[in-house]
């Protein structure tokens, strides 16, 4: 469990004061990043997720303010221009970004924010925040599964699942920037191993912004 916006030393509840942190999932198109990303949401306590603008059209399913932000080319550029991102780019011809503004505020409250983004959204977000950063590459049991969890998922047509799988390719030779691997052949073993990365990650040392004080709290009732 979080100990999520608990401030300097300790919260009433006694949990230690700790900064959140930038849990980034990658994957290619198909291999269970965005359904591992919300399975954390629904499982971990202390979790936000990181809501990206992008231009590219609205799906069916798909909510303005909860699954992306939907926006203008223009009005997408102007944020860029005014480094309103943390990280941007652009997938299949339509652009992305992460709104600097909501993932500060959620990570100084303490939160975990979890990212479901491309490898070159994960490599600027580690050149911006490196010290928060955890990178999660998932990977898909074959190429072949792959593309029939593409065609399952009926979202796209043939040539857009062509070009996906073109992509998945190059995307698959950036494994090696991650910090850590899940290959998705069962979807309820990968988020347990997502949670367990989570987990202790969340316990590391630095991240304790209230561990000093803790620890001469713990001094000072034996004296």
């Amino acid at each position: 469990m979080s100990e999520a916006g608990a401030g300097e030393g300790s919260d009433e509840f006694g949990r230690i004061a700790r900064r959140g942190i930038l849990f980034v999932l990658s994957s290619p198109s198909g291999a269970g990043k965005t359904t591992i990303a919300r399975r954390l949401l629904e499982l971990e306590p202390g979790t936000r997720m990181s809501v990206s603008a992008t231009t590219r059209p609205k799906r069916p399913d798909e909510l303005d303010g909860r699954d992306y932000l939907f926006v203008s080319q223009a009005k997408f550029d102007q944020m860029a221009a005014q480094g309103g991102f943390l990280e941007h780019a652009e997938v299949f011809g339509h652009s992305y970004g992460t709104p600097r503004d909501q993932v500060e505020e959620m990570l100084a409250d303490g939160f975990d924010v979890i990212f479901d983004i491309d490898w070159q959204g994960a490599q600027q977000l580690a050149q911006a925040v490196p010290q928060d950063v955890v990178r999660v590459f998932v990977l898909p049991p074959s190429l072949s599964e792959l593309e029939s969890r593409l065609m399952r998922r009926a979202q796209d047509s043939a040539e857009v699942v062509a070009a996906r799988m073109a992509k998945a390719v190059d995307e698959l030779s950036h494994y090696g920037e991650y910090d850590h691997i899940v290959i998705n052949r069962a979807l309820d073993d990968s988020v347990a191993a997502a949670r367990a990365i989570l987990n202790a990650e969340r316990t590391r040392r630095e991240r304790y912004t209230g561990l000093d004080a803790f620890v001469n709290s713990l001094t000072e009732d034996r004296s």
